[in-house]
């Protein structure tokens, strides 16, 4: 197979675990230059580690991504080794389980910083770099819970309602550009962290492993069912691509099955 991502400089948020550590390993190997952009500085300077050493080309970035500084200076380390940016993938999220009730203003405002506020951020600091290489690609990932909703994930499932209206207007107002924005919605992914906050509910693996059984294609995601779909987004095979929402969870969001991930 063709390096579909070669030439390409890809920002990874939340590129130290889970779907971002998928996505970054994906996109390097696919031939990107990738910046594992990560506010924990063990996991994300290990996630780069881990692509060099693989034969791929990385740089770490301790970057919160609800900090203009700190997200400027991703934008600048990113350009200082590898030149313009021409991805971004916004997979950063924290998803804490809170109903309305449980939801209190410092989680709420927590909850928006990271999973909307951050994705703007972002998006405002990489998009003049983008014009630099004559344009881009935008991946925010959102959840399909910003159309459904889930009673205990309140906050996190408003924020990715917004991020999926944010997507919308990026796409409108960016074509001039040649930039181009979409919207990845993972299903229920089977990551380190899902397996904690799963087993904080009282669910072990064997809890999991049954319950993948019973989604519509016989297993939950993986992080790399994301990622393959955010290196489509990234490359120049989706170059007529945008403003786009893509459901990556089995079918799960379609009617009739009982819920989103």
């Amino acid at each position: 197979m063709a390096r579909r991502l070669a030439g390409k400089v890809v920002i990874v948020t939340g590129g130290g675990a889970g779907i971002g550590r998928g996505v970054a390993a994906r996109c390097a190997a696919e031939g990107a230059a990738v910046c594992v952009a990560d506010v924990d500085g063990d996991q994300g300077s290990a996630s780069a580690r881990a692509i060099v050493d693989a034969g791929g080309q990385a740089i770490f970035a301790l970057t919160d991504v609800t900090d203009e500084a700190s997200v400027a200076a991703c934008i600048g380390a990113t350009e200082a080794a590898f030149g313009p940016v021409t991805g971004l993938a916004n997979v950063a999220g924290i998803y804490p389980r809170a109903t309305l009730d449980e939801t209190s203003v410092a989680l709420w405002d927590r909850v928006i910083a990271v999973n909307l506020t951050g994705p703007f951020l972002m998006c405002r600091a990489a998009v003049p770099s983008m014009r630099r290489a004559g344009g881009g690609s935008i991946v925010n990932v959102t959840s399909t819970n910003a159309y459904s909703g889930l009673p205990n994930l309140f906050a996190y499932s408003t924020a990715k309602g917004g991020l999926l209206t944010m997507t919308r207007n990026l796409a409108r107002g960016l074509t001039p550009d040649r930039i181009r924005a979409n919207a990845l919605n993972p299903g229920w992914v089977i990551s380190d962290n899902e397996i904690r906050v799963q087993a904080g509910d009282g669910h072990d693996l064997a809890w999991i492993e049954a319950a993948g059984t019973r989604q519509p294609l016989g297993r939950q995601q993986v992080p790399d069912d994301a990622a393959w779909a955010a290196v489509f987004l990234l490359s120049d095979e989706s170059t007529q691509v945008t403003g786009t929402e893509m459901n990556v969870d089995a079918g799960r969001s379609m009617p009739g099955q009982g819920g989103s991930g």
